[in-house]
């Protein structure tokens, strides 16, 4: 480690600014009643994440008026600003960088926020130091409260941070940001490859696209003419309105086979740990990406054998079928195991992108047929209740042969991001540290996907 290291405190780092340490405004005075749909942004802990290359989550913003937001302008953040999560999830921290979408915001009553000197200290330095192991375990390890976890603003200002020369810090960040840059980047483009093929079935088999086309005399647009030849050019009444002619009404059911899950024995140590991915209501409803590849837990091989769970095939469909969370669902990038709250489907076709678009557009009929007392829950009842369109077997697979190189690829796109992520989390800790050199770690990552 370079001699220029020093140690300091997050309060010596501070600005020199009234209320460059900040928490959000009191509770009742930024309720619910106060939020718009334009205005001045609020960071709520739905926009933060413990998710290192996630630094602000902008969906799902809620806002306050120009008027109310002046009441809060201790709790501004604006662009360089670290905010913090002090009552639940405790380990979170953001940035608000030159990618958000507004200049200022509020933290809420349950965030705090933190203003640098910019001239001490890189504020995306600071940023990969409280993402990283050490911090995130200090954090969760001096929580206070009993049921709900706590991290206040006297714990915060003296946090101490272990800093390099701010050159120094800005060459770290900065590599690091550009393996952050790479794993959004992919994440991206994941999305759009998701939404094309989404996009694709909606034309084909819930807008009628090329019917509609054929049926005005009009070649269908951005598909060969063996393609177009497999649509009708008529429609014909349904239970469900006009749908093409020939074509079925029925349910999801008819075209997927449903598979439960089970959990091992949690007293039997040999069940875990082993080579089997297993996927629980979490690992799904949590999912950042559209392919689960990876999960918190295994089992072993014992472990199926003597439970009730079972080996669920790559490509199928998992969605939650009850708690907090029913109806979130993802597709399995690999066989894997699940527990008792999943339901998993599988293709009757051999289209199993196909199915996981018909079942994303069939989640809200689902689940306003479940039931439950406390919680909606999904049952094979449940599928029975909701209807859907059904195109001939030769038109699905057609589509299934457009639309499944495009999960292909998410598939390769999540495990380089799975990797990058793998290899940032290596490195972040040596490198904040002083452990590891630069040329070092700039090598490892020539190496990377």
């Amino acid at each position: 480690m370079s001699s220029k290291w020093q140690t300091v405190t997050v309060e010596q780092i501070a600005a020199s600014v009234p209320a460059a340490l900040a928490t959000g405004p009191f509770g009742s005075s930024i309720s619910a009643k106060y939020f718009e749909t334009a205005g001045v942004p609020v960071i709520r802990g739905s926009n933060l994440s413990s998710d290192t290359s996630a630094r602000l989550i902008e969906d799902g913003l809620v806002f306050v008026s120009k008027t109310k937001a002046v009441e809060f302008q201790r709790s501004t953040a604006r662009r360089g600003d670290l905010v913090f999560t002090c009552w639940g999830t405790i380990n979170q921290v953001g940035l608000i960088d030159a990618r958000a979408k507004y200049d200022c915001y509020i933290v809420s009553n349950k965030q705090m926020k933190l203003t640098v000197d910019s001239s001490k200290v890189d504020a995306r330095y600071i940023y990969y130091v409280f993402s990283g192991p050490e911090k995130q375990a200090e954090i969760l390890d001096n929580g206070i409260g009993s049921s709900v976890p706590g991290f206040n603003l006297g714990q915060l200002k003296k946090h101490e941070i272990l800093l390099p020369s701010l050159a120094e810090q800005k060459q770290i960040a900065s590599f690091l940001e550009s393996i952050d840059d790479r794993i959004n980047l992919l994440r991206e483009t994941n999305v759009t490859l998701e939404a094309i093929a989404q996009a694709l079935f909606k034309s084909w088999f819930v807008d009628f696209d090329p019917v509609r086309a054929k049926r005005d005399g009009r070649a269908p647009e951005g598909m060969d003419e063996a393609t177009a030849a497999l649509f009708p050019d008529s429609f014909e009444d349904s239970e469900l309105g006009e749908v093409p002619r020939g074509w079925k009404v029925g349910v999801v059911l008819d075209v997927a086979n449903l598979l439960s899950g089970g959990t091992p024995k949690t007293d039997r140590v040999d069940f875990w740990g082993g080579e089997i991915l297993w996927a629980s209501a979490k690992d799904v409803s949590q999912s950042s990406e559209p392919v689960l590849l990876n999960t918190e837990r295994t089992i072993t091989q014992a472990g199926v054998n003597g439970s009730a769970t079972r080996l669920i095939p790559a490509m199928a469909t998992v969605v939650v079928a009850r708690g907090a969370t029913t109806g979130r669902s993802v597709m399995f990038g690999t066989s894997m195991a699940m527990n008792q709250t999943c339901y998993a489907l599988t293709s009757k076709l051999d289209a199993p992108v196909a199915l996981n678009c018909l079942f994303r557009r069939q989640v809200a009929a689902l689940l306003n047929a479940a039931h439950g007392s406390v919680f909606d829950t999904i049952t094979t009842a449940t599928f029975a209740r909701a209807r859907c369109v059904h195109p001939p077997v030769h038109l699905v697979q057609r589509f299934e042969s457009v639309a499944r190189p495009l999960f292909d690829r998410i598939i390769t796109g999540v495990q380089a991001i799975q990797a990058l992520s793998t290899l940032r989390d290596t490195l972040l800790p040596r490198l904040i540290s002083g452990q590891l050199r630069m040329f070092e770690a700039q090598a490892r990552v020539s190496e990377a996907p």
